[in-house]
């Protein structure tokens, strides 16, 4: 029931960021949404989904909490199998390449950046126990 309910949350998340073009999609001016479409790793059907960043100077940064489920989020599967995805940020589309983090610097990325920026995120790898992934979205 919880997977189906968090599908149901994602779809409607996502037709919000689409018709409004991201306005309001996070409900505070601190959090930023951005909306990722990557093609399906078993169909190729392409899969939407809002995910939060961080925009730094090498690049946006996004990770997989999965609300804390102990597998990674099947968004980010797709963007380890995809040679690129679109990032939707407002009403603005861009062609881009995700590069998984590996540690060191995925620690160095997530203790110094990410848990910086937000130290609830703490709380998903905790209750997942599983190092969350990163990754860093560039411009193809």
């Amino acid at each position: 029931m919880g997977r189906r309910m968090l599908r149901a949350g994602n779809r409607i998340g996502v037709w919000m960021y689409k018709t409004l073009d991201g306005r309001w999609a996070s409900g505070s001016k601190d959090v930023h949404v951005l909306m990722l479409t990557t093609p399906g790793r078993r169909t190729g059907v392409p899969r939407s989904t809002c995910v939060r960043y961080v925009d730094t100077p090498d690049g946006l940064l996004v990770w997989g909490t999965g609300s804390g489920s102990r597998r990674d989020p099947d968004w980010f599967r797709n963007l380890r199998a995809a040679q690129t995805t679109d990032v939707q940020i407002g009403a603005v589309h861009t062609t881009m390449r995700a590069q998984e983090l590996t540690d060191p610097e995925r620690h160095t990325v997530w203790t110094d950046v990410i848990l910086r920026e937000d130290p609830r995120i703490g709380r998903y790898a905790t209750k997942a126990q599983r190092t969350i992934p990163v990754a860093v979205l560039k411009p193809a």
